[in-house]
């Protein structure tokens, strides 16, 4: 079966995904995209030249699968000649209703109704609209309500329902083995002080500010540990970074951005604990690969996170408050013990192997309902 995958926001997550999925996938997977870059131009003009290379590829998918960032509503409109008919697959990696705008941004609230709004008129275009974890899918039609609500007249709230019933979770592929080679390669740290992970992009949504109070916290009560700070940073990273690199000083064994894969497993593989702050998480790619590689886990009760934890676990790994996330950790440090396999047996069903299956029967189920 022929797939066409849109993509105009092609970068990060969003092109691991994507190309991940064409290479795994039994089916022909062909990618149309555009550079991972202005995200909010994107959401507006991407529409109109993956149209454009679309009506001009000559070629005729049997479905369409596009991305969160895709204006479908005009994708469809401009190329009806060709995809009329076509079964059409949305799949949110995120979405901008519930997305925490940066409040430094000029007027918010106006901006994310805007982009907010294409995602709905997009999720209305969709035979079937698919969602990276359970709580995306609701976090998103759970505020579509009162959303539309505050428009002046003809709120189309019914509209809601429509795509409640045509919404489904499927959890994001993650290509997890390729960290197995990297795990004996790991430096054996007995006798070494634990090692703390931060392998998130440097961002305001992933709440640096009590990452590193909770580290002050503990380095002004006398706990030895180390800290391995990796991720993406950008123009305008947080200042906390820069505060903890001198505040932690020699405590910080590595800062900043993995150059390679191997780099990053080696770090995944070493670290000892994983204490997560994140304001938002759709997902948690990178919660994952750390459960992965043995990290012991130590995330807020909210978000997506409690789907990535079995539920008789849950209250060893899920915190209520900074306190309570203290608390645990004073308690790790002061024994500290290396975590067992049996979360890391849990996450790799996000493995692509275990996936794949569930996407390609997915697509190829929606052909056969669209023909019928």
């Amino acid at each position: 079966m022929k797939i066409c995958l849109l993509e105009p926001f092609h970068t990060g997550s969003h092109a691991v995904w994507a190309e991940e999925f064409a290479r795994y996938s039994q089916h022909d997977v062909k990618l149309m995209t555009l550079s991972g870059r202005r995200w909010k131009w994107r959401m507006h003009g991407g529409a109109v030249t993956l149209a454009r290379h679309f009506m001009e590829s000559g070629d005729q998918p049997e479905l369409l699968l596009a991305s969160d960032m895709l204006d479908l509503t005009t994708f469809l409109a401009l190329t009806r000649a060709k995809t009329a008919g076509l079964p059409t697959a949305l799949y949110f990696h995120e979405n901008q209703l519930t997305y925490p705008w940066s409040p430094n941004g000029a007027n918010p609230a106006q901006q994310r109704a805007h982009y907010a709004f294409i995602n709905y008129t997009s999720a209305l275009a969709a035979d079937r609209v698919l969602f990276n974890s359970q709580y995306h899918l609701e976090a998103f039609t759970g505020q579509l309500t009162e959303f539309l609500k505050g428009f002046p007249d003809q709120n189309e709230l019914e509209s809601v329902d429509l795509i409640k019933a045509k919404s489904k979770v499927l959890h994001l592929g993650l290509d997890l083995q390729r960290f197995d080679a990297h795990r004996q390669g790991a430096i054996d740290e007995a006798g070494k002080p634990p090692l703390i992970l931060w392998n998130h992009r440097w961002e305001y949504d992933k709440n640096p500010e009590e990452f590193f109070t909770a580290l002050y916290r503990l380095q002004e009560e006398g706990f030895d540990f180390q800290v391995a700070v990796l991720g993406e940073s950008y123009r305008n990273c947080p200042p906390v970074f820069t505060e903890a690199q001198q505040r932690l000083g020699e405590r910080i064994i590595h800062f900043g951005y993995a150059e390679n894969f191997a780099d990053y497993a080696h770090w995944l593989w070493r670290a000892d604990i994983m204490p997560v702050n994140s304001n938002h998480d759709f997902f948690g790619a990178s919660v994952i690969q750390g459960i992965y590689c043995n990290c012991i886990p130590l995330l807020p009760r909210r978000l997506a996170y409690p789907e990535h934890i079995p539920r008789a676990l849950q209250d060893n790994f899920l915190y209520d408050d900074l306190e309570d996330l203290l608390q645990r950790l004073r308690n790790i440090l002061k024994k500290p013990v290396r975590q067992k396999d049996y979360l890391r047996s849990h996450v790799a069903r996000y493995d692509w192997h275990e996936q794949i299956t569930r996407y390609d029967t997915l697509f190829r189920d929606m052909t056969t309902e669209k023909q019928h």
